[in-house]
């Protein structure tokens, strides 16, 4: 090759480094970049002095605004600082215009919004940006000026969703391109992509994280600096959503996102590599009933075997999982346990995002099967990457979550911010012939269905649900006490209720005097919590400790129960049972049947009243596994029931003055689950999983 061709080549490549910034951005510009995002706050004193005990707060880490393309896009325009006044119990605005206000404030908050393409679909919409300028970007013009936020924007809304900005979004530069030698060289792929604009990016990212920063009050109001990583598997479109929160002031300068990676894999290794440089993180997957069996693989992203490296990496990043929110529970589904009557509770059916909707393998998709599916594979010797704690969180991409069944505006703006939009009540007809021009208009088929002689919307959101919380025990309400709750896994998930759960394991618990007030201090000293290992002594039977307490607020508790899941030790199969341990209005525990007799507890559909003399204001017991095998590795995790109440979709009708819609559940049992216990026998090897 001519020398001075190649003089030219190098001396061109050394003045483009320099002229479009590569050179300083090679050195300060990575995913890895730390910033301290911490700003000047007046001196406070803790509201509450630590606790040794530790108490239970109550919060949402998945909370989405403005700044999530999705959100913008439906009429969002809400900002962090709107949600976190939200959180602490200010009333802020539905993009429909009417009030939205927590009954009380919560204790800790997240704004998660996706770090995929976040804050850019405002940015299209403002006419006065660059961006705004490239011919794509028109439809989106002032898409969110107020008279444009209405029920019959949605069809206009829809079709941007689903064709124009899907189509805009994938379109990367040209190979001769500046800013494709700029991706290049500081290791940024999206600044590759024509429709995304990295200074506008940054400055909304820097935005969630001044908002955190703004609102975090220690002892009073906790928040965290967070986003959702929204990857999926590359075939099927599996759902593989994280959220990330961070554990301090300090964040890395932008998100990792799926433009980077759809691996999560490659999400962890960044996370490793932030925490080598001293910022700690903690992912969280949420909504694996939708990953079409994904989340919970007996194989990695790329089809290769499990390891006992794999289990560690995953189980250092990620020891919470969400499950329940919005878009459905992952607890269990009836096809996994048929013989749990309470499997069929709250189930999304569809894969998250999927057009057309489609449906999503249950096998793989829940957190039970999951801890079965760990020890499968601890049992083979590949370690557990499913050893796991629970939250719950809302998924609100309104800034607000809606937990209250009675007070439920769903998730998306406009588009399911009323009841017809949620097909819980019957279409007028002017909705119906709306409907019908949308299909025209944009080539759709029409979105409706009859029922029961009625005509509903078929739009999949009667299966979406007033839920959920993450509940930490923590010492104090601060960043530090609260992420370690996560952690070690120390928590709960609730479906909004703010009921509170204990529950321990040990050898002497029946020793405790439960009614006791150094019940809590003498369960830390005798035993474990939710989240932790339980080794065997000397081949004895473990004795548990659960307690539950109402919500002040919410109904009446039915019932505790704890479930178990093992695996045989000739044949590796896994197996589960549920086990009722403790009854309300004094009732007892069948020894054959393990379940408690029917308390009775009815919902008056008419007005959703219910009994008002029927249920516990606790429940809590010790209880003895009955089947234990000294020598076989188990889990244990605690279920609480409340009395039935009315579902949100039976409130939207009695709000319309309509009959509930008959294929629907009328009522629902408000429920939390704990983090579980693992048994550990003599033989078995704890996993060492660094933390």
């Amino acid at each position: 090759m001519n020398k001075s061709f190649i003089g030219l080549v190098v001396v061109s490549t050394i003045f483009l480094i320099y002229a479009t910034g590569f050179y300083t951005n090679f050195q300060t510009d990575s995913a890895l970049e730390i910033v301290d995002f911490s700003i000047d706050q007046p001196e406070t004193e803790n509201a509450a002095p630590s606790n040794p005990d530790r108490i239970p707060l109550y919060g949402d880490l998945h909370v989405h605004t403005k700044y999530s393309f999705d959100a913008y896009i439906f009429g969002v325009t809400a900002t962090p600082y709107d949600a976190y006044k939200y959180a602490t119990g200010e009333t802020i605005k539905h993009p429909l215009g009417f009030d939205m206000k927590l009954r009380e404030p919560l204790d800790f908050y997240a704004v998660t919004d996706h770090g995929f393409y976040m804050g850019m679909i405002e940015n299209y919409a403002d006419t006065s940006s660059e961006m705004s300028k490239k011919e794509w970007t028109k439809p989106m013009h002032n898409i969110n000026r107020p008279e444009n936020v209405t029920v019959e924007s949605l069809g206009e809304r829809a079709d941007l969703f689903s064709s124009v900005l899907s189509q805009a979004i994938v379109q990367p530069y040209p190979y001769w391109h500046p800013k494709l030698w700029k991706a290049w060289f500081t290791n940024n792929i999206q600044v590759a992509l024509q429709s995304f604009d990295y200074d506008v990016h940054k400055s909304a990212w820097f935005d969630v994280a001044n908002a955190a920063e703004e609102f975090n009050k220690p002892g009073e109001f906790t928040t965290f600096i967070g986003y959702e990583f929204t990857t999926s598997t590359d075939v099927e479109g599996g759902n593989l959503h994280r959220n990330v929160i961070f554990n301090s002031s300090k964040a890395p300068i932008r998100p990792w996102t799926r433009i980077d990676s759809l691996n999560p894999e490659d999400l962890w290794t960044w996370m490793d590599g932030l925490r080598e440089r001293g910022v700690d993180s903690l992912a969280m997957p949420h909504n694996s009933n939708g990953s079409n069996g994904q989340m919970f693989e007996v194989e990695t992203f790329r089809g290769d075997p499990i390891s006992i490296e794999y289990a560690e990496k995953r189980m250092r990043n990620e020891p919470v999982v969400e499950v329940t929110q919005v878009k459905g529970t992952s607890d269990t589904h009836p096809l996994l346990s048929p013989d749990d009557e309470w499997a069929d509770f709250e189930i999304m059916d569809k894969r998250v995002g999927s057009r057309p909707p489609t449906y999503s393998m249950p096998q793989g998709g829940y957190v039970r099967d999951a801890y079965l599916r760990g020890l499968t594979l601890e049992w083979e010797g590949r370690g557990n990457p499913y050893k796991f704690g629970l939250i719950g969180s809302s998924d609100t991409h309104t800034g607000a979550g809606a937990f209250d069944e009675n007070n439920y505006w769903s998730k998306v703006g406009v588009l399911d911010g009323i009841d017809m939009s949620r097909g819980s009540v019957p279409l007028t007809q002017d909705r119906i012939d709306l409907l019908n021009q949308y299909a025209d208009l944009y080539d759709q088929p029409v979105s409706v269905q009859e029922i029961g002689g009625r005509t509903y919307a078929d739009v999949g959101f009667d299966q979406w649900s007033a839920s959920g919380l993450a509940v930490a025990w923590a010492e104090e309400n601060t960043r530090d006490s609260i992420f370690q709750a996560f952690k070690r896994k120390e928590t709960f998930a609730t479906t909004g209720t703010r009921m509170a759960v204990r529950f321990f394991a040990g050898f002497d618990m029946q020793s405790i005097d439960i009614d006791s007030e150094d019940m809590v201090k003498n369960a830390y000293a005798k035993g474990v919590t939710m989240g932790a290992d339980l080794f065997s002594q000397d081949n004895q039977t473990p004795q548990f400790l659960v307690w539950a307490q109402r919500d002040k607020l919410g109904a009446p508790l039915q019932r505790v129960q704890i479930i178990k899941g093992w695996v045989e030790s000739a044949s590796g199969t896994p197996k589960e049972k549920v086990y009722d341990v403790a009854c309300s209005d004094g009732l007892t525990v069948d020894p054959v049947t393990n379940r408690c007799p029917d308390n009775g507890a009815k919902v008056n559909i008419n007005d959703c009243s219910i009994s008002s003399d029927v249920g516990a204001v606790e429940l809590k017991t010790t209880w003895v596994d009955p089947d234990f095998d000294p020598t076989i590795k188990a889990f244990y995790y605690v279920r609480v029931l409340e009395n039935p109440t009315c579902r949100w979709s039976t409130w939207d009708a009695l709000k319309a003055g309509v009959k509930p819609r008959p294929d629907l559940d009328e009522t629902i049992q408000e429920r939390a689950w704990s983090s579980p216990i693992w048994y550990i026998p003599e033989s078995g090897e704890l996993d060492i999983i660094p933390l």
